[in-house]
């Protein structure tokens, strides 16, 4: 198994039917819960741990997940009330290396996780179908992304770094 992708890349070629955005939208509303039975019990050394060999942390990615998902549901927004806006890029690799990622309890971006889901998903669950097609301009990738993709991609995201830290705890019984 790839630690890097344990549940492979997300990849979605395709029409994205209402059914599949409801997945998805369940997706983003389960994950802080997830996120938090996955990383429970952990120690403060254990959560030190790097989940692949020049990976991060336990806590650079739960960190690195608020960072992430902040940035999304921007993007989500700006998109919704501008017209195809060009979004800022991040530098995720320097902002996990930062304090706030590196040495900071993990509760603080579990709490904000969660609060950030919930108001995600009520923007998402009033977004009609034309909605989902608005779009931004990632100017790393030169292309648009659609937001009903944009939906997937963060669902998947969650589940991926969630799937690092329980394939690390299950291979190290933990």
């Amino acid at each position: 198994m790839d630690r890097r992708f344990p549940i492979g890349k997300f990849e979605y070629v395709g029409t994205i039917s209402k059914q599949l955005r409801d997945i998805w939208i369940k997706e983003i509303d389960e994950m802080p819960v997830k996120l938090r039975e996955a990383v429970k019990d952990l120690s403060d050394e254990q959560l030190d741990l790097v989940y692949r060999e020049g990976g991060w942390t336990l806590r650079q990615v739960v960190h690195h997940l608020a960072d992430s998902h902040m940035n999304s549901f921007i993007r989500f927004k700006l998109a919704l009330t501008e017209d195809a806006p060009t979004i800022k890029p991040y530098r995720e690799d320097c902002w996990a290396e930062l304090h706030d990622s590196v040495n900071t309890d993990i509760n603080l971006s579990l709490l904000l996780l969660e609060a950030l889901h919930k108001k995600w998903v009520v923007l998402l669950a009033s977004m009609t179908a034309s909605d989902f097609e608005k779009q931004f301009y990632h100017p790393e990738s030169l292309e648009p992304i659609r937001l009903d993709y944009n939906l997937g991609l963060y669902a998947w995201h969650g589940k991926h770094h969630i799937a690092q830290i329980t394939t690390l705890r299950n291979s190290l019984n933990i």
